[in-house]
């Protein structure tokens, strides 16, 4: 968001520095720092936040040594991580990107399964969590999605052709010590 406003105020009104935004190294130095002011200040507030609403971890009974530790520990922790994520990347990406789009559904998809594991395993007190199975079934599907963008979205590049310049030609004191074309097509051809 904060890219397309700078650019407008860029390009309508010409204010210095707006420009700035253009530049994917510095929308990624704030998105570095923003990630992290969201991870120490807005993670503190939740973890509290979880630990007065009582969302906390139920152990199951094994056997041992430090385990009861654990016992009401704060889950649904990913929260932290997804907000982290997705709040630096709506302020400073463009949208646009279809690698951008293929990551934040990545990242909602993945946050709703581990969201309704924890919901099952606070709220429904079952200790297990979400079936295996069905956590399983998420993710092959998540990446079959992933896999169908990238190989049908005309947008992703896996590798461009690149013209070569077909006379590059090493001398030393006028004399041809080696055409590097030829010394390629040589090695590619030895190797088979």
């Amino acid at each position: 968001m904060l890219y397309y406003l700078f650019e407008y105020l860029d390009k309508a009104y010409d204010i210095p520095g707006a420009g700035v935004f253009r530049f994917l190294s510095f929308r990624a130095a704030m998105a570095i720092i923003t990630s992290l002011v969201i991870t120490l200040f807005l993670g503190k507030r939740i973890i509290a936040l979880l630990l007065r609403m009582q969302v906390g971890e139920t152990i199951r009974d094994l056997g041992l040594d430090g385990q009861a530790k654990k016992q009401g520990t704060p889950t649904m922790g990913g929260l932290i991580i997804i907000a982290a994520i997705l709040i630096p990347t709506f302020l400073f990406t463009k949208l646009d990107n279809v690698y951008i789009i293929t990551m934040i559904v990545s990242v909602i998809w993945l946050g709703l399964i581990g969201f309704v594991d924890d919901y099952i395993k606070v709220f429904k007190k079952d200790k297990e969590g979400l079936r295996a199975k069905s956590k399983l079934i998420g993710q092959v599907g998540l990446g079959v999605i992933i896999g169908s963008i990238l190989y049908f979205n005309p947008n992703v590049v896996v590798r461009e052709n690149s013209a070569v310049s077909s006379s590059v030609v090493i001398s030393q004191g006028g004399n041809i010590v080696d055409d590097i074309n030829n010394s390629e097509n040589m090695a590619s051809t030895s190797k088979c």
